[in-house]
C-alpha cells in the first residue's frame, strides 16, 4: 500500500489520462489528483487482494483508505457501488445453501439499523467520520482476532439484534460483516451452509445499504469517475488474490489479512494527513 501511495507523479497521470479516456462527455470528472489518487488506488488494489484470497474485509480496508482521498462520504458508497457485481454473482449460490430464515431475521434487524447509520453518515462531520470509522475497524479487527463466537442458543431476538447492529455499521462504512461473521460461527453447523448464511447476508446488506444510501442522498454521479478509477485495480486485487489461494495454509492468507485491515486503519487516521497526503 506505501508503494502506491508513493508511485511518481507521471505515473499517476499516465493513470488519469486512460481514465479519462473512458468517461463520457459531461460527465462529472471529480477524480482524485496526486497523492489522493495513489490512496484511491492503494485502497482498490488492496481491498481487491481481501476480497479475493479470503472472501471477506473488503470495506475494512478500502473504507478507511479511500476516506483519505474521497472523505467517508464517498468512500463507503463507492465501496458498495463495487460490491455490486461480485454480490449478484455470489448471491445464487449463496441462496441454495444458506439458512434463509435465520438469515432473514438478520436482514429484518438491518432494515432497523442500516437508515440509521446511512444518516449517520450522510450527516456527521467528515473528519470526525474518519476517525470513527478507523477507530470502529480496529475494535472490528479486534473481534476478529480474538476468534470469540457468540456461544448462546440461537433464537430471534438475538438474532435480530446482531443484524441492527450489522446494519447500522453496514449504513455507516459497510463493514456490516464482523459480528455476523461472530454470532454465525459460534453455532453448529456445516460450514459451507454458515460460509452460504454469510454470503446472503451481504447481498441483503448491500441492498440495504443501496435504498438507505440513495435515500439520504450519497448516491450521486459524482461516483461514476471515482468509480471507473478503482473498479479495474479492485478487480485486478481480486483476480491475484483467488489465484494466491491454496498456495499457503488459510492461516497465513488470515493473517495477512488481519495485518492488511490494521495497517489501512491506521494508515487511514487523520492523525496522519500533514505527513501522508
Amino acid at each position: 500500500m506505501q508503494m502506491m501511495m508513493a508511485l511518481p507523479q507521471w505515473v499517476l497521470q499516465w493513470v488519469l489520462q486512460w481514465v479519462l479516456q473512458w468517461v463520457p462527455q459531461g460527465m462529472p470528472q471529480g477524480i482524485p489528483q496526486g497523492a489522493a489518487l495513489g490512496w484511491l488506488l492503494g485502497a482498490a488494489l488492496a481491498g481487491g487482494l481481501a476480497r479475493g484470497f479470503s472472501g471477506f474485509g473488503a470495506a475494512l480496508i478500502f473504507v478507511p483508505l479511500a476516506s483519505v482521498a474521497l472523505g467517508t462520504q464517498g468512500a463507503a458508497p463507492l465501496m458498495l457501488v463495487l460490491e455490486v457485481l461480485a454480490i449478484i454473482i455470489l448471491t445464487p449460490a449463496a441462496w441454495r445453501l444458506a439458512d434463509r430464515p435465520q438469515v432473514g431475521l438478520l436482514a429484518l434487524g438491518a432494515v432497523l439499523g442500516t437508515p440509521f447509520g446511512a444518516a449517520i453518515l450522510a450527516r456527521a462531520d467528515p473528519l470526525a467520520l474518519r476517525w470513527g470509522v478507523a477507530v470502529a475497524v480496529l475494535g472490528l479487527l479486534g473481534l476478529l482476532v480474538s476468534g470469540w463466537r457468540f456461544r448462546g442458543r440461537p433464537n430471534p431476538p438475538a438474532t435480530i439484534g446482531v443484524g441492527v447492529a450489522a446494519g447500522l455499521l453496514g449504513g455507516i462504512a459497510m463493514v456490516s460483516g464482523p459480528p455476523v461473521v461472530a454470532y454465525l460461527l459460534g453455532q453448529p453447523g456445516d460450514a459451507r451452509s454458515v460460509r452460504a448464511s454469510f454470503g446472503l447476508f451481504i447481498a441483503a446488506g448491500g441492498v440495504l445499504a443501496g435504498i438507505s444510501y440513495a435515500l439520504a442522498g450519497l448516491l450521486t454521479p459524482a461516483l461514476a469517475t471515482p468509480f471507473l478509477v478503482a473498479a479495474p485495480l479492485y478487480g485486478l486485487g481480486i483476480w491475484i488474490g483467488t489465484r494466491m489461494f491454496g498456495l499457503a495454509s488459510e492461516r497465513i492468507f488470515r493473517l495477512a489479512c488481519h495485518v492488511m485491515i490494521g495497517l489501512a486503519a491506521l494508515l487511514g487516521l487523520p492523525l496522519w494527513d500533514g505527513i501522508l497526503r
